[in-house]
């Protein structure tokens, strides 16, 4: 511009590096600022970073709005990802550019070989995150095994902090087992130690603010998740408490709750309470989309990859990889599956009259 006056960056791509030029002649080098693999980028610009992959349809809870309440008919053991399988789709996108892996379930520690996959998937290069969504019953029990392995950060689910409700909503004892996990990732240096809260109408949306008082003291990121429609469910929208209703509760008890800058990729609008170590996000799939900015690709444990959690369409990485496909093949199947996501998902009204797996068959 020829003003020095003003600061200006001028992006030059040289090879693997990018060197940027700052005004008055300072300047520094990025290295290895690669251009995002075309296979995990979609038709609108999306970078796909952030890989989900199910471990086991199996879940020693039965979460009222996570499967139906006889269970759900399991994927025969043969026809699920075997550890081999995971780690070679898991090696795969790694070096496409997924830079994040987040183990689900099912509950994923009640899978016998999770700790080797966790200990083999730190050895990727380019992977800098690998995080667990869990139910807690076990956790306290592996936690030492998971840090050791490489785990970086841990999702756990609480529904309610009344013993009887816990157990009335997921259909089983342990309530004391996920407080104990809870605790102890704490102690162990987690932080934030994130608990997620799904909100239904009549059943804990009573809690909301016992939720947010366990941020003052401990370093909890406690996100409440509006209530979403899957098979098994029996969903229906009286069911639901918006992030809109949830957060004017919360302000009436702490007025000068203060909003914090988001990751422009996550899925949470997150708050404080000055004063408070922890903090409340709010997971608004239903009221206010986060498409524009999803960079999220699943795997189910039975080897599907779905671009959408509320979309329908699948497409079987199990099957092209028991029959050979090459590297190269895999890529071009998920780049066409990446390619066909579309802009946003349905929406609510939409969503609720959908066909989709139970989310237990999902993996979160």
């Amino acid at each position: 511009t020829g003003d020095n006056s003003t600061e200006y960056a001028l992006n030059l791509i040289l090879g693997s590096e990018t060197e940027v030029v700052v005004a008055h002649g300072h300047r520094r080098v990025l290295k290895d600022v690669l251009p995002f693999s075309e296979f995990l980028t979609d038709a609108f610009g999306r970078r796909h970073s952030y890989l989900r992959i199910s471990l086991t349809e199996k879940c020693n809870l039965r979460c009222q709005y996570c499967m139906p309440e006889e269970g759900v008919k399991l994927t025969p053991r043969s026809q699920l990802l075997t550890t081999e399988e995971v780690l070679t789709l898991a090696r795969l996108f790694v070096h496409e550019g997924v830079e994040k892996i987040r183990l689900t379930g099912g509950e994923p520690l009640i899978r016998p070989d999770v700790l080797h996959i966790i200990a083999e998937m730190r050895k990727l290069e380019g992977l800098k995150t690998i995080a667990i969504t869990t139910n807690g019953i076990n956790l306290a029990r592996v936690l030492p095994g998971l840090k050791k392995a490489g785990v970086d950060l841990l999702n756990i689910s609480l529904d309610s902090l009344v013993p009887a409700k816990f157990e009335f909503i997921v259909r089983r004892k342990g309530f004391h087992k996920v407080i104990e996990g809870i605790d102890k990732a704490v102690e162990m240096g987690y932080n934030p130690v994130k608990v997620n809260c799904v909100v239904m109408r009549g059943l804990n949306e009573d809690e909301l603010l016992d939720f947010v008082a366990l941020t003052e003291k401990k370093p909890l990121d406690v996100r409440f998740i509006e209530y979403m429609p899957f098979d098994g469910n029996k969903w229906n929208f009286k069911k639901m408490v918006s992030y809109a209703e949830m957060l004017d509760h919360i302000k009436q008890q702490w007025p000068n709750l203060e909003p914090l800058p988001g990751d422009e990729t996550g899925t949470a609008k997150a708050f404080r309470v000055p004063g408070f170590k922890g903090q409340l996000g709010f997971i608004t799939s239903m009221s206010d989309n986060f498409c524009g900015s999803c960079n999220r690709l699943r795997i189910t444990a039975d080897g599907n990859l779905k671009v959408c959690l509320f979309g329908n369409s699948e497409v079987s990485l199990r099957d092209f990889l028991r029959s050979g496909a090459s590297d190269e093949e895999l890529l071009q199947i998920i780049g066409a599956a990446v390619g066909r996501k579309k802009k946003q998902h349905a929406g609510m009204f939409n969503i609720s009259q959908m066909k989709n797996r139970p989310m237990i068959l999902i993996g979160g």
